[in-house]
């Protein structure tokens, strides 16, 4: 069983996997302080000296803890240590913000990755030529004797 385990673990897609996940956590943090410290700092102020992260609302019904706080609440940090409930939409914006930049950055690489196995000699695969199947008029390869669909036998095709 161990031999196993090792030839499944050294095999390159499981190291290759590992890899891209310790790489993508690295990359987390980079895009989260472009955002918290970068992006969303002239944001703030562009919208009025707004801090994204002290954004919220307070729900109701949370007046007796708010009464019960020892000390006077001023930001969501006090908020959340007197135990209230507040409706983060600040910190929400932040993540949404991450979001697309990781999203744009993968989109980056994917494209940048395929072009370059164009330019060094990968060609895309070639479409597979399709015809209608004669009983349930599917698409099935040209090459079909059988529909993948209706299973029915289906001609040859003469070329």
């Amino acid at each position: 069983m161990w031999q196993e385990f090792r030839e499944f673990s050294i095999k390159g897609n499981v190291i290759d996997l590992t890899v891209g996940v310790i790489i993508g956590a690295a990359f987390t943090k980079i895009v989260n302080s472009i955002v918290e410290d970068l992006v969303m700092p002239p944001l703030g102020v562009i919208l009025g000296r707004v801090d994204f992260t002290n954004l919220y609302i307070l729900l109701p019904g949370q007046e007796a803890k708010i009464a019960k706080a020892p000390a006077p609440l001023n930001s969501l940090a006090d908020y959340k240590a007197a135990g209230i409930a507040t409706f983060n939409y600040g910190q929400f914006l932040s993540n949404v913000v991450q979001f697309v930049i990781i999203a744009f950055c993968v989109f980056l690489m994917v494209r940048t990755i395929n072009r370059l196995r164009i330019h060094f000699g990968e060609q895309p695969p070639t479409p597979v030529k399709k015809r209608p199947c004669p009983f349930c008029l599917t698409e099935i390869p040209e090459e079909a004797s059988r529909c993948a669909y209706c299973t029915s036998e289906v001609p040859a095709v003469s070329t």
